[in-house]
């Protein structure tokens, strides 16, 4: 018998299982520290090779996960999305505040790092993640009592849909209107950037964008065509009481077709050196004069 034990010691073996468990210890609470944002995140080094190892899941058709505080709490608040599974670490879960026996899902409490082998590393999760199903599926006559919609042709960055978005929920925009293709679908990266906003307002995508304007003509919006080249300013081009804007994508501006089948086409005047804006801002401005229009 060894002098430890012959002393009350513990065996050698027990030593290190210990030193084990410390360590898981410190490493959930620096965990919990890099999520509340007293410590900093790995070094870019760190995180560039993790994103080089990082494989996407196969998500299914009716599969989005969402992730971030507000976006995901944004989500349970939304009756019309259906939520199947929330992923949390218990400081997350804590800082969500919801009641995960009312949400009638299953609650999995988690690591960052078991949601990091979800979304991958760069994804800024703030401990939570939600696996939903996408949301219904929208109607353009459904929103015939709204007085202003926006619709973005081929605007590709989810991170500027998911600005324009919330610039569109702030305005009372009825709906973002946009292709199915070369637009973003559904996703996580375009929820976190809309910060809850796609749960607030509807995001329809059309198969033909001109059929779409013209189907909105007739429901009585007047349609403009936003466009550097614009003939006029837009505050003086409003006509009516319902006005969609139409913004092109990054770049290339508005499609030929589209130019075509706009009621009229018009321009921000920017008496500054700099001649264009970010598409997210541009709509930002347009929904603003818009506004100023219907309220008159």
């Amino acid at each position: 018998m060894s002098k430890d034990n012959k002393t009350g010691g513990k065996p050698a073996e027990d030593k290190s299982a210990k030193d084990t468990h410390y360590a898981t210890l410190r490493r959930a609470h620096r965990d919990n520290k890099r999520e509340r944002g007293e410590i900093p995140t790995p070094a870019p080094q760190k995180r560039r090779r993790a994103a080089d190892d990082w494989k996407p899941p196969n998500l299914a058709p009716d599969q989005v996960y969402l992730y971030g505080l507000h976006t995901v709490r944004a989500a349970i608040d939304n009756k019309e999305r259906k939520s199947i599974k929330l992923s949390v670490t218990q400081n997350a879960l804590a800082r969500l505040e919801v009641d995960a026996e009312a949400l009638g899902i299953p609650v999995e409490i988690v690591t960052p790092q078991d949601i990091d082998k979800v979304l991958g590393p760069e994804a800024i999760h703030q401990g939570v993640m939600l696996e939903t199903r996408p949301l219904p599926v929208r109607r353009l006559e459904a929103l015939k009592n709204s007085p202003l919609m926006l619709v973005l042709d081929q605007v590709t960055d989810p991170h500027n849909v998911g600005a324009i978005m919330r610039s569109a929920v702030a305005f009372g925009a009825g709906a973002v209107i946009t292709t199915q293709r070369h637009s973003p679908t559904e996703s996580g990266v375009l929820a976190k950037s809309a910060s809850g906003a796609l749960e607030l307002i509807p995001y329809i995508q059309i198969t033909n964008l001109a059929d779409a304007l013209g189907e909105l003509q007739k429901l009585g919006f007047f349609t403009i065509g936003l466009d550097s080249e614009g003939p006029a300013p837009l505050e003086s081009t409003f006509s009516g009481h319902k006005v969609a804007l139409v913004l092109g994508s990054e770049g290339k501006g508005l499609r030929q077709k589209t130019r075509e089948t706009v009621n009229a086409l018009a321009r921000l005047d920017m008496p500054g050196e700099i001649k264009s804006l970010n598409v997210s801002n541009a709509a930002a401005i347009a929904m603003y004069a818009a506004r100023q229009h219907l309220k008159g």
